[in-house]
């Protein structure tokens, strides 16, 4: 439409709603055809509504714009075979190495130096690959949810962050350095994932004791910490490294230092911890075994790991060691005789490669061996006291594959229990029968 720039405005603004009404109605037909093509009935617009409103209803959605949301999580399941060289059997067991599990997390920044964020991480059980036993097939603490995470933090860049709630002291994860993927299907420190809620079993007759009760009578290495509710801070990374402190509960404390950087063609990643606690219950932080009706736990720890990996070619190798002094188990009457070993020490090592020789995602080879000494223990053994000494060695070995497409590995491990336990007064000792554990499955993140 031409418009004459000699004309009077209103003529101008007229021919200008003229061409708008124009469009309008042009606009209006295509959406009136584009609606009966698609065969919506009624009103377009009501629809859209309609539909909107549905997907708002069926969407997580924040409680806020200022604070960021991140959900994420695995599952982790498998078949899990096992033979004690009385009884064998099969069942299938969310891995505890790393059992299933969901996590919420976000921050909000406050100013260009200081965030503030938090973290909720929930683990889920169906069944129990750690405290199963021949009598009960999924294991105490079965279908059940536990609490890993409940924490708040303050974020600096220059000076740091500090967490305020349920999780990780500075010893946490200490002994599990690990750059390979068995971190998350068979630590080669912590074994008693892996099987170790079956009873022991001597001559072929079976004990009331479990496997797990040698390490620290609850199965966690000497050296490694415990969640717990705490504050901690983390200093900022330098050069790689990052000194941590915490304390918490009725009083547990630890201090460490992480490392984390490249060397040439090598990997590196470590970290190493001491800690005490005087915690009564013997549980907060990291586990006592001495009790006493009239005094406060009084232990101290020390544990360590390192892994090297190689770039190019994949071969990587973890070492890990720790002890932990209870000062009360050679004041405890609670145990029989008086030669008790009051020292609970453990080593491990891992040896394998990771290389993606396929499509699919990098596989990794791997053996391990684990050693350790699990000193005196508050628990009868086989009708003849206390356990005075014990020792408990573990090798094996298995296959993972990556499987990127699907954020996935699917794996199947093998490993071999010995243990010798010496026990009462009379420091008798027996030669506990060989267990076999294999466990196949995946895990899939999410």
């Amino acid at each position: 439409m031409h418009i004459d720039k000699g004309a009077p405005m209103s003529s101008v603004l007229n021919s200008r709603v003229a061409v708008c009404a124009l469009a309008v109605m042009g606009l209006s037909a295509g959406v009136a055809n584009t609606a009966n093509a698609a065969d919506l009935g009624g009103n377009c617009c009501a629809d859209l509504e309609e539909r909107i409103a549905e997907l708002e209803a069926t969407t997580a959605r924040k409680g806020n714009r200022k604070v960021s949301l991140e959900i994420s999580g695995h599952v982790n399941e498998a078949i899990l075979f096992w033979d004690d060289g009385t009884e064998s059997n099969a069942g299938v067991y969310t891995n505890d190495n790393a059992r299933t599990r969901v996590r919420f997390k976000g921050d909000a920044k406050i100013n260009s130096d200081l965030k503030a964020g938090y973290l909720i991480e929930i683990g889920i059980r169906s069944a129990n690959s750690k405290r199963f036993t021949q009598d009960d097939d999924n294991g105490e603490g079965a279908t059940a949810l536990d609490l890993r995470h409940s924490v708040w933090y303050l974020d600096s860049k220059s000076m740091g962050r500090v967490w305020l709630g349920l999780t990780g002291g500075a010893a946490e994860g200490v002994t599990e350095v690990n750059q390979a993927a068995t971190k998350d299907v068979a630590k080669y420190s912590d074994v008693e994932d892996s099987g170790l809620g079956l009873f022991m079993s001597v001559d072929s007759n079976r004990t009331t004791t479990s496997w797990r009760r040698l390490i620290r009578g609850g199965g966690d290495q000497p050296g490694e910490g415990r969640r717990h509710n705490l504050v901690r801070y983390d200093t900022p990374e330098i050069a790689g490294f990052k000194a941590t402190a915490s304390w918490g509960e009725d009083d547990v404390w630890d201090a460490g230092l992480h490392y984390k950087g490249e060397i040439g063609d090598f990997k590196l990643a470590a970290a190493i911890a001491y800690g005490e606690t005087t915690d009564a219950s013997g549980e907060t932080g990291f586990q006592c075994i001495g009790n006493s009706p009239t005094k406060d736990a009084d232990c101290e720890q020390l544990g360590g790991s390192l892994s090297v990996m190689h770039a190019p070619t994949g071969i990587y190798v973890n070492f890990a060691s720790g002890y932990m002094k209870d000062n009360l188990i050679g004041q405890d009457t609670g145990f029989d005789g008086g030669a008790v070993e009051d020292r609970h020490t453990f080593y491990a090592g891992e040896v394998g490669i990771e290389q993606k020789w396929n499509a699919l995602g990098k596989t990794t080879l791997y053996g391990q061996y684990y050693r350790n000494n699990g000193g005196s223990q508050d628990r009868g053994f086989n009708g003849a006291g206390d356990i005075v000494d014990s020792e408990l060695t573990a090798w094996g070995g298995g296959v993972i594959q990556g499987i990127d497409a699907a954020a996935m590995h699917v794996y199947l491990t093998y490993r071999h229990y010995e243990a010798d336990v010496t026990a009462g007064a009379n420091l008798t000792q027996f030669n506990v029968d060989d267990l076999d554990v294999v466990m196949g499955g995946a895990i899939i993140r999410f």
